[in-house]
């Protein structure tokens, strides 16, 4: 059990978590006696003296296995499963039994907070394609608009303007880093927060306890089956932020439910919630906004956007016809939030791009891109973007994550097979899994696609040598897009993380390659 995303500085506590408890409690006497406490661990080797321990049942092991050792570390009190609450009561804390930890670690979290979402206005972002880069340009929207805005993503946070890292591969982090996140904006100004949704985080309750202003929906394809099972599942989770928004009442506006109604899923998500609908999309006049006169270029897009009798020239500088959707979302979402639009539009328009998403690597003398996308959809989707601004071949260097479901190697596979010219299978990830069982996996789904091996492909697990491997194969003519890693700054292997950047390696490589490029 690992918690990077807590190990701040002590420091005064902004609320009471007791106020976040549930009315009725599985603990001895009353519960307005329970400790003060310095902070919310779910890790025993970060606990220190007057923090609460709460143990959360993760992939790989049980907190209750490790109470003792938060005790004997410094924790006041215990939050457990009601339960086992007799089996720690001789460790001499408080022992708080309650029917889901982890549910109730964002509830106190929010309180230990002092609830700083209820006053900022947020906007969350779910999908599986383009949840970051929506965000991203959710943020540059509403500072378009002259607010101060936070964000909470895959790649990094921000407040306002000042960068945060990302301190863990969660897509979602743990509700304690979540909501001190979104005190932290608070403090510094912020009116608005844009937070990233995942299924895993929304079904972990990593968001509960949040009040969502606007929750927009990007898209949704087959990703994370492993942990939720099946496709429908997988939408059920999703389906949380949707239910999170709040109906209209006594002084209290309704949330609103920004959805992509070009993907069939939209009505789903909109029977999920209470709150107020707006649908968006391309070249649909019967939507509520719409993006029209869409001109692509190879560094990114210009259109229009149409919402209620407005008008306005727009322009995004990333890629793609599915970055005008994105970008189309994000001026909705503004627009949801009764800003100007005009400011929104601005706002996009300015965004100078997201780090790991379609980002060129100069250097070369052809064009090299780095990007995140890791299932078989979003690799389709950026190659059918780059094809029409490349007149020689499409080289793609990519793998597929170990532990994770089979069907994402075998789509990759079959897609790569279709629509890429040239590939080099490679690591990405393989954890516990043995690098060649994976790669051979998505060999064999691109052979049984018609993909003859040496022909239209090639494995080189080590992922620096399929890269330089990528740029010794390209002529000037060519693309080489390293995919599925983005932003992420490490590769993960049986004995852990190692450090990885796709971006630093492959400059480094160009530079040895071309130093007079």
């Amino acid at each position: 059990m690992t918690d990077e995303a807590n190990t701040e500085a002590t420091r005064t506590p902004r609320g009471d978590w007791r106020d976040g408890l549930p009315e009725s409690l599985d603990v001895p006497g009353d519960p307005a006696s329970l400790p003060a406490i310095r902070e919310i661990r779910f890790d025993s080797r970060q606990v220190e003296a007057g923090d609460l321990f709460v143990c959360a049942r993760g992939e790989r092991h049980d907190g209750h296995d490790f109470a003792a050792a938060a005790v004997v570390r410094g924790a006041v009190a215990l939050l457990v499963e009601e339960s086992r609450a007799a089996e720690f009561a001789s460790l001499g804390v408080p022992v708080i039994g309650v029917p889901d930890p982890r549910a109730t670690m964002a509830s106190i979290s929010a309180a230990h907070e002092g609830y700083p979402a209820r006053s900022l206005k947020v906007v969350g972002i779910t999908g599986t394609d383009g949840k970051s880069t929506t965000s991203f340009l959710v943020q540059a929207a509403l500072r378009g608009c002259g607010l101060k805005a936070g964000l909470l993503t895959t790649i990094q946070c921000r407040i306002d303007d000042q960068v945060v890292p990302n301190p863990t591969r969660l897509t979602s982090q743990e509700a304690p880093y979540v909501h001190r996140m979104l005190a932290e904006m608070l403090e510094a100004g912020c009116t608005h927060a844009v937070v990233e949704a995942t299924s895993i985080g929304l079904d972990l309750h990593r968001l509960d306890a949040i009040e969502f202003d606007v929750a927009v929906f990007t898209n949704l394809s087959g990703d994370h089956l492993d942990y939720h099972g099946d496709l429908q599942k997988y939408r059920a989770a999703k389906g949380r932020l949707f239910e999170m928004l709040q109906p209209a009442g006594h002084r209290q506006k309704a949330g609103v439910a920004v959805l992509n109604a070009g993907d069939s899923n939209w009505k789903y998500f909109a029977g999920r919630t209470k709150g107020r609908v707006i649908t968006y999309g391309l070249e649909d006049a019967d939507l509520d906004v719409f993006a029209d006169e869409v001109m692509l270029w190879p560094d990114g897009s210009t259109f229009t956007v149409t919402a209620d009798e407005d008008t306005v020239e727009a322009s995004v500088r990333l890629p793609g016809e599915f970055n005008v959707l994105n970008a189309t979302a994000a001026i909705t979402a503004a627009a949801a939030l009764g800003l100007d639009i005009y400011g929104a539009t601005s706002g996009v328009a300015m965004c100078e791009g997201v780090p790991g998403r379609m980002e060129r690597i100069a250097g070369a003398p052809f064009s090299v891109i780095v990007d995140y996308a890791h299932t078989a959809d979003a690799l389709r989707k950026v190659v059918a973007t780059l094809r029409p601004v490349v007149d020689g071949r499409i080289i793609v260097v990519f793998g597929c994550a170990g532990e994770r479901a089979r069907e994402r190697r075998t789509g990759l596979g079959a897609v790569a097979a279709e629509v890429v010219d040239y590939a080099i299978l490679t690591d990405e990830d393989p954890r516990s899994e043995p690098s060649d069982a994976i790669i051979d996996e998505i060999a064999q789904a691109m052979i049984a696609a018609g993909a003859v091996e040496a022909d239209r492909f090639e494995r080189l697990p080590d992922r620096r040598a399929a890269i330089a491997r990528a740029l010794d194969l390209a002529t000037p003519e060519d693309l080489v897009l390293i995919a599925g890693k983005g932003h992420e700054s490490t590769i993960e292997y049986a004995d852990g993380p190692r450090p990885w950047d796709d971006r630093t390696v492959t400059r480094e490589l160009i530079a040895e390659r071309f130093p007079e490029a």
